[in-house]
């Protein structure tokens, strides 16, 4: 097995790895990025086709560089991607693709990161995996669905040419269920089920919201934060819950003849998804639009909550000194899970970091030789 040493790992070269790689650079401090992904930004490109982000692109740039693109437009998936391997090319960050870890556990006062034939001891460790966890989810009562159902999770779906024909139900309501609903209504009987999630109440490509999103980044950067109270209080369903609908909105969904129940899917009969107010519903394709469950059983050190959420505060992980997080929803505010959020939270990060190695090498200084 390759053995290597690092101050700092950071696992996940999405926008998340990259902002703390950039600041610990900033810093002098030396480290190395581990993605899963062939390129940098495949976690973008993965997305489905017609994918745009919700905030402008004067809002998407990360520390030290503005994403290029005109000010007020939404750039797409792949665009993202391309702007994350410029990003990490142009700050010459040393990221490895194609590493994935398998596991995370202490040694001694570090850490040991084992991935496939390689082990990194490392004095830190950042994850940074994500928002939205590794693991797809999907309820086990899918696996009764009839076996000739087509049956996708959003993060497999790319576009309609993967559906069979026939009608598709969309199982959860927020951004990428409304998304991808209103993408298949035009050609397909389709019914979108799940919660309302309330929506916002201008179109977010209106001309009205070059004035109203300067106030909506505020709220969410430094209202919704957890320092605040009101951010204590929404953050738990924050993290949990989907948002209010962004650029598909009902009448989006009406227009294109989407059928929008606030049913939600509760198992199957007969092979037919069954809604929880008994309707059965006769589909050939469901796109699973559930979510991610976090998934940190790879992480064996102290810190990870029973709920499986990491135990941290703005990153930092009391319990594993020398632990980090960066990326999760709500981090440090509403903004964490938004790109434009990533480099104050990674910040944070890595001024904790590069303080924890000032300490720990003044103590080398001192110890009796």
């Amino acid at each position: 097995m390759n053995a290597e040493r690092f101050e700092t790992v950071i696992i996940g070269g999405g926008q998340a790895g990259l902002c703390v790689g950039y600041h610990l650079a900033k810093r002098g401090r030396e480290f190395v990025i581990l993605d899963g992904n062939r390129r940098i930004g495949d976690n973008w490109r993965q997305q489905w086709d017609s994918l745009r982000l919700y905030s402008p692109a004067r809002y998407d740039g990360l520390p030290g560089m503005r994403f290029p693109a005109p000010r007020w437009s939404f750039p797409g998936k792949d665009q993202v991607g391309d702007y994350l391997a410029a990003y990490a090319e142009r700050f010459r960050l040393p990221v490895r693709t194609g590493v994935r870890v398998d596991r995370l556990s202490r040694n001694g006062a570090g850490y040991v990161v084992d991935a496939g034939d390689s082990r990194l001891y490392a004095d830190n460790v950042v994850v940074a995996t994500g928002t939205f966890g590794r693991t797809p989810y999907i309820p086990g009562f899918a696996a009764q669905l009839d076996p000739r159902t087509v049956q996708l999770h959003s993060c497999r779906y790319r576009n309609q040419a993967q559906l069979h024909e026939g009608p598709v139900l969309v199982v959860g309501a927020s951004h990428s269920g409304a998304d991808i609903a209103y993408e298949s209504g035009p050609g397909h009987r389709t019914v979108l089920c799940g919660r309302d999630t309330g929506q916002i109440p201008f179109r977010l490509e209106s001309r009205g919201m070059h004035l109203l999103f300067p106030v909506l980044w505020q709220i969410a950067d430094h209202v919704l934060t957890t320092g605040t109270p009101i951010g204590r209080k929404l953050g738990p369903d924050i993290r949990t819950h989907g948002g209010p609908l962004l650029r598909v909105r009902a009448a989006d969904l009406a227009a294109v003849g989407v059928e929008r129940v606030t049913a939600r899917m509760s198992g199957v009969r007969e092979g037919m998804p069954l809604l929880d107010d008994g309707r059965v519903l006769e589909v050939a394709n469901v796109v699973w639009c559930t979510g991610f469950r976090q998934d940190f059983d790879w992480i064996d050190a102290p810190g990870i909550g029973a709920d499986g959420w990491p135990e941290e505060k703005r990153g930092v992980v009391a319990a594993s000194p020398g632990l980090y997080f960066s990326g999760l929803a709500f981090q440090r505010a509403f903004s964490s899970m938004l790109i434009g959020g990533a480099g104050r939270d990674a910040e944070i990060v890595a001024k904790h970091i590069a303080a924890r190695e000032r300490t720990a090498r003044k103590a080398e200084a001192l110890a009796p030789g």
